[in-house]
């Protein structure tokens, strides 16, 4: 990958935000934690934020019918049995819309994004996929029409209403409803394809989402996309109105449609969904010309992880799951047992850092976790089943930690002439330091 940015929240605090590799290949720029991305489809939660307000102000209701609050909307309906498309179907994804306007806007090089008027001028010529609320059918038109419907609504501008109404006032003066040009090669990430036959990734042209923006169209980074989360967390444990109403937005993040495989459930916006530890998570991922993001939050832990990849072909929801699941490690340390952080400093700090067990693995990073000694084999799929930990017994002798507390094997370091390390041994073999 080129680069990579991420952040872990919890609650109202920054737990951890960072980045590797670069923003610009070409000029060698540094991603940072600051570095801005199209965060694509992450935008379409902006846009329920607004239907939602619109909604809350008695402007709208979410049985509406489209065709009764678009004077532009002549989608052909396929199906005479088909219920109404309402704003409700359109918000999560079940009205039986196409997935696309009728314009190539993700071929490449030059991603011809329509303007609103080219979308509106050629609804005549498209036609329902299925029956309204019969199947799941992920549709970049039906969240472009929630945008054009919040124009339609509040007599403002989709840009203007949005940054006046939820991005100034949550303070995200980082998020855009465009992507800025003149930021481009500097804070803005430059865009690269997948990786090719020959594991080279292509420089992407600059684009707009232009009339997509509702759908796809926003700017933003992890700060940012932190800062929005912490809102939802704020905000679901408030009786105050920030923006919505507190019930408003547990309304939108509860399961609203489920598909007939049961396979996918999605609230009013928010992709919901049950995580592998039992709990609700809700969020977005987003997928644009150049760029992969995505937003996960965990409600009942009050975490949530943002991971924004400038690169196409990658998975920033494997980086945010694998985060998540180190998180899950850590454990309140016990009252009678403190951490003595200066003693952790003055006998482990000297042993972090990275080991060579090659052929085996490609490397092994070792790091201190509460007082004691971590190893994570590098790379890895899931790193939270890769941890293993270690208790120091003496000198440089530490023993594994067996999941039922008992004490295993030995890993025991080496030193040079100097005192410094250089390798481990466990198991009679060894693993040199490669980092030094």
């Amino acid at each position: 990958m080129p680069g990579l940015t991420a952040i872990v929240i919890e609650d109202q605090k920054v737990l951890w935000s960072g980045a590797v590799g670069l923003s610009n290949v070409e000029q060698n720029v540094k991603a940072e934690a600051s570095t801005l991305c199209s965060i694509c489809s992450i935008s379409k939660l902006f846009t329920s934020v607004a239907i939602m307000k619109l909604y809350e102000e008695g402007k709208l209701r979410l049985d509406d019918r489209i065709s009764d609050i678009l004077p532009a909307y002549k989608l052909e309906q396929k199906y005479l049995e088909s219920g109404p498309i309402t704003i409700r179907t359109l918000l999560t994804h079940s009205s039986g819309l196409p997935r696309e306007a009728a314009y190539p806007y993700w071929t490449g090089p030059d991603f011809p994004f329509p303007t609103k008027a080219q979308i509106d001028s050629k609804l005549s010529e498209q036609e329902t996929l299925y029956p309204a609320s019969t199947y799941f059918q992920y549709s970049n038109l039906g969240l472009t029409l929630l945008g054009e419907i919040v124009e339609e609504v509040s007599g403002v501008p989709y840009d203007e209403y949005v940054q006046q109404n939820i991005l100034k006032p949550l303070g995200l003066f980082d998020t855009r409803t465009e992507l800025p040009e003149q930021l481009y090669g500097t804070e803005l990430a430059i865009g690269y394809s997948a990786m090719t036959r020959s594991r080279k990734r292509e420089k992407v042209n600059f684009f707009q989402a232009n009339g997509i923006t509702p759908a796809a169209g926003f700017s933003s980074n992890v700060q940012d996309l932190g800062k929005f989360a912490s809102w939802q967390f704020r905000l679901r444990d408030s009786t105050i109105t920030e923006i919505l109403k507190p019930s408003t937005l547990k309304y939108m993040q509860n399961v609203h449609w489920t598909n007939p495989d049961w396979k996918t459930t999605w609230g009013l916006g928010f992709v919901v969904y049950k995580g592998a530890d039992g709990n609700t998570w809700v969020g977005h991922g987003g997928s644009c010309p150049g760029y992969r993001s995505t937003l996960q939050i965990d409600l009942k832990n009050k975490r949530a992880y943002s991971v924004m990849i400038n690169a196409n072909g990658t998975n920033p929801a494997k980086y945010a799951n694998g985060i998540n699941a180190i998180i899950k490690k850590v454990k309140t340390p016990k009252k009678e047992e403190p951490t003595d952080e200066r003693i952790e400093k003055k006998n482990l700090q000297e042993y972090v850092g990275y080991y060579s067990p090659m052929p085996w693995w490609s490397e092994v990073f070792i790091s201190t976790w509460e007082g004691k000694l971590v190893t994570l084999e590098l790379p890895s799929e899931k790193p939270g089943d890769s941890m293993t930990f270690y208790k120091h017994i003496e000198g440089d002798t530490f023993r594994r930690i067996r999941d039922d507390e008992e004490l295993g094997e030995t890993l025991v370091f080496e030193r040079d002439k100097n005192g410094r390390i250089i390798n481990y041994r466990q198991h009679g073999n060894y693993s040199k330091r490669i980092d030094r």
